[in-house]
């Protein structure tokens, strides 16, 4: 929802929407401790590297026969949260390796990309990041985050704030003006709709299909506050969700829909029921299965609210529609052939519940990759499936620490690092 990466220095050329490179907004740095205890140290395995760019390096192998047939290569890249209105983290996506996205079949290499939602706040940014990962991927699978339906209002209308001043032609002038005019006066569900139009058209796959031996389900979710079945923390003052969370202002819904209670989150699994015939065509087609949705299926794969600087969290992240359908749908899957992705918290996770494998690989803001411990570009995309899941287990603090220490949810005694930070801007009851 909300965290962390620097791209490299290498030359690029310039976008043409873009402003010139010594216009563009340089975030500051802000030195900011660690929002947990150290991850263990441990030998680090032989590089089986799962960034795209490692991915895409050819490797060694001995020469064969000129007639042998070419065995062919599936590899599914996964990443969440975007958020390409920040400079830095457009520039990222522009930087991903061409090579990547441009064997699309060739020497039987398939490549697709799995994005868990969050990519941009604007129309405008959307579809221009989307036009870019739709040339470097074969496939490109995507389901819609929170800040993809935010609306910024003026006057009530939705306001972009890029201007159009692409050439005529170009494919992303052609999307916006295409579709300017759907988004103005319109909800967070006309957005929704705008937006899968617009994948549509790229050929940004928002359904099911199967890709080699793997299947792949986008799963559309929402949050709800019942999902939080754990203690509250009741010995600091925090802001209340309204005031802390922006989806309940920068999102309209139908008067009928709304945060306050499943109403929402129930509109967004029953989304799923149009898809019903495609998903059971993928469990008969498919060997192993990957479902993905930007949205926590579990509050354990959230730290615990002692943990958190905003204690409130786990009520605006998660769904419990969402992981019984996801769970319907892995149902009778062998050990090792199940795998969900998914996004929002920002907090890099990859750890197996009840048989089936959770993995959140975020971009997430500028400013939390300043401060993550693993950085960012050594990793992401992070290639989760090469004609079977990859089973490297990439650096995520959390989820390690839960590997190994026992979740404590009825123990509300703030964590040292966030007890400082409430004693510090907080005043305590």
């Amino acid at each position: 929802m909300t965290p962390h990466l620097p791209v490299s220095s290498s030359h690029h050329a310039h976008h043409l929407l873009d402003p010139a490179p010594h216009q563009q907004q340089r975030w500051r740095r802000r030195r900011r401790r660690t929002c947990g205890p150290p991850p263990p140290r441990r030998a680090r395995a032989p590089p089986l590297r799962c960034c795209a760019a490692a991915a895409a390096a050819p490797m060694p192998r001995e020469a064969a026969p000129a007639a042998a047939a070419v065995t062919e290569t599936t590899r599914v890249f996964v990443v969440s949260d975007l958020h390409t209105d920040y400079p830095e983290n457009m520039e990222w996506v522009r930087q991903l390796p061409a090579e990547v996205g441009a064997r699309r079949g060739e020497d039987g290499v398939t490549d697709a990309l799995v994005v868990a939602g969050d990519v941009a706040e604007t129309r405008d940014n959307f579809a221009r990041t989307m036009e870019v990962l739709r040339e470097r991927f074969g496939a490109v699978f995507y389901v819609p985050g929170n800040h993809d339906l935010w609306l910024r209002r003026e006057g009530g209308r939705y306001v972009s704030p890029f201007p159009i001043s692409l050439p005529p032609r170009s494919a992303f002038r052609v999307l916006q003006a295409r579709c300017l005019t759907k988004c103005l006066g319109m909800d967070s569900l006309e957005k929704l709709t705008a937006l899968l139009d617009a994948c549509s058209e790229l050929g940004v796959d928002t359904g099911p299909r199967t890709i080699g031996d793997l299947g792949i389900v986008p799963l559309f979710s929402w949050y709800h506050k019942s999902f939080d079945k754990e203690k509250d923390v009741n010995s600091v003052r925090v802001p209340s969700l309204d005031m802390a969370c922006k989806d309940f202002h920068a999102c309209k819904w139908p008067e009928d829909l709304g945060n306050d209670d499943e109403a929402l989150a129930l509109y967004f699994d029953k989304l799923n029921d149009k898809n019903h015939d495609a998903i059971e065509e993928v469990k008969n087609n498919s060997k192993q299965i990957l479902t993905f949705s930007h949205f926590v299926p579990r509050q354990e794969l959230c730290p615990e609210k002692r943990m958190l600087y905003y204690p409130y969290l786990p009520k605006v992240i998660g769904s419990d529609f969402l992981e019984r359908r996801l769970r319907a749908i892995h149902s009778n899957r062998k050990d090792g052939t199940a795998c969900h992705v998914f996004g929002h918290t920002h907090f890099c996770w990859d750890s197996v519940v009840d048989e089936i494998r959770y993995v959140q690989a975020p971009l997430a803001y500028p400013r939390e990759r300043k401060r993550r411990l693993n950085g960012g570009e050594g990793w992401l995309p992070f290639c989760v499936y090469r004609d079977g899941f990859n089973p490297e287990i990439y650096p995520a603090l959390w989820s390690d620490y839960y590997n190994k220490n026992k979740r404590e949810p009825e123990n509300t005694q703030l964590a040292p690092w966030v007890a400082r930070h409430f004693a510090k801007y907080h005043k305590f009851h």
